[in-house]
């Protein structure tokens, strides 16, 4: 295999083995690693779309209990983040996302028994026992096979999960539901469930078949191309400077990184647990056309996302990349909050705004693994990802509430901006953190 020298757009060497090895890797993980998140987005998102359904069937969930049902989801996760991670760099990623996707794929599934308030939010919370630790685990996978220079791009194909997930979450489950309403006794929301839920027990047999738990025991690599792996991803912990978990909780730049995710977070899930009922509100009544629409911004993103995040890895650049798309996120949600009675444009803020959030979310990714190494990394992306992700609940809870209170979606909306100018806030003060404490540790 050539080793010949190339120079990189950052200005640094890179090989030509390296990239030949890279591509290998590309395509044996990043296949089966985005068809798994996005059947795991999946299952976090198509409740907002069998909502409108659910609530014909079980009166008793309102407004304010879809919306703390669907938040305890997260919550329920987020506590087991940390344990799932520090767990699995223990026993290895096969054992663990195996054991998650078998387990959530089964409980996903069982929401067609729900048939009241109680059951709707025990199912919620076992769906979230069940998945916790994945996102994070498969973010501190990626790290034992790429150097942080890569890890943007990588991020950004991985990360396609979420659009994916709701335009799979739209279209196909307005299908399901419209064709298999009263099939065999049950409602097309319940056959949502069962046909979406199942395919995850099939893909963690899958996980443990295919995917190997590190570079240096995957078979399919040649012990000088697991050298090469080995070499990039040595350069990367050159450059970090926490290393334990416990000294990454005393970082102040971890907390900022942790306010930033979550700001982010709830702009995501803000539109995407309440996109449907929003243009439902906006006078689209059919369901199948109510899919077709939520499907758009998600289908515009897919590209969105992969420009910014190339972008990124091209200039090695992450402050602004992060910053710029949520200030647009911001202004798009802002003009949806005050155009309810105007549609199309209405919608077209919506659009650039879920395109804008999620450009900002996969570029924010590619800075903790740069920062954090060895036990801190383990721990430190799973409490980023854990406060983060609390942003699921407060998003949901939230609107749900306003929603019930107002009659409007508008307060809430509005409410989701705020949040994540709390985010564009800790994105500036995050690199002056970082180079404090990188003297700090170098002295």
């Amino acid at each position: 295999m050539s080793l010949t020298s190339r120079q990189n757009a950052d200005g640094k060497l890179s090989t030509v083995g390296e990239e030949s090895v890279y591509r290998k890797i590309n395509r044996r993980l990043l296949p089966i690693l985005l068809l798994c998140y996005t059947f795991a987005y999946l299952d976090r998102v198509n409740i907002g779309f069998a909502k409108l359904h659910m609530q014909q069937d079980i009166p008793a969930l309102t407004e304010a209990v879809f919306g703390i049902g669907a938040g305890l989801f997260f919550l329920a996760y987020a506590c087991l983040e940390i344990p799932s991670n520090m767990l699995m760099h223990k026993i290895g990623a096969r054992r663990t996302i195996t054991r998650i996707m078998i387990l959530w794929g089964l409980s996903s599934s069982a929401m067609l028994f729900v048939r009241d308030e109680t059951s709707f939010y025990a199912l919620r919370i076992l769906l979230g026992i069940f998945e916790a630790g994945f996102a994070p685990g498969i973010i501190l996978y990626l790290t034992y096979w790429y150097p942080a220079r890569r890890m943007a791009a990588v991020m950004g194909i991985y990360m396609l999960a979420g659009p994916i997930g709701s335009i799979l979450g739209s279209g196909v489950s307005a299908a399901i539901i419209a064709a298999t309403d009263n099939l065999g006794g049950m409602a097309g929301w319940q056959w949502m469930f069962l046909i979406q839920g199942l395919p995850c027990v099939f893909l963690g047999f899958l996980f443990w078949k295919s995917m190997a738990d590190r570079p240096s025991e995957a078979a399919w690599l040649s012990d000088s191309e697991k050298l090469i792996v080995a070499k990039a991803i040595g350069e990367t912990k050159a450059n970090q400077s926490t290393h334990r978990f416990v000294d990454a909780l005393r970082e102040p730049s971890v907390y900022i990184m942790a306010a930033a995710y979550f700001g982010i977070m709830c702009g995501i899930y803000a539109v995407s647990f309440w996109l449907p009922t929003i243009l439902k509100d906006n006078g689209v009544k059919d369901t199948f056309a109510i899919g077709m629409l939520t499907a758009i911004p998600y289908a515009l993103t897919i590209p969105s996302m992969i420009l910014i995040s190339r972008s990124s890895d091209r200039f090695q650049e992450r402050k602004w990349h992060a910053i710029v798309p949520a200030l647009v996120a911001a202004a798009g949600l802002t003009v949806a909050a005050f155009t309810s009675t105007n549609f199309l444009l209405s919608f077209v803020a919506l659009c650039v705004a879920v395109c804008a959030v999620w450009s900002a979310y996969t570029v924010f990714w590619a800075v903790p693994s740069q920062h954090f190494g060895g036990t801190a990394a383990v721990g430190g992306i799973a409490f980023i990802n854990t406060i983060g992700i609390l942003g699921g609940f407060v998003a949901p809870t939230i609107m749900g509430f306003v929603r019930e209170a107002t009659g409007s979606t508008q307060g809430g909306l509005l409410t989701m901006v705020g949040l994540l100018f709390v985010s564009i806030a800790a994105l500036l003060l995050l690199p002056a953190a970082l180079r404090k404490h990188k003297i700090a540790a170098d002295a």
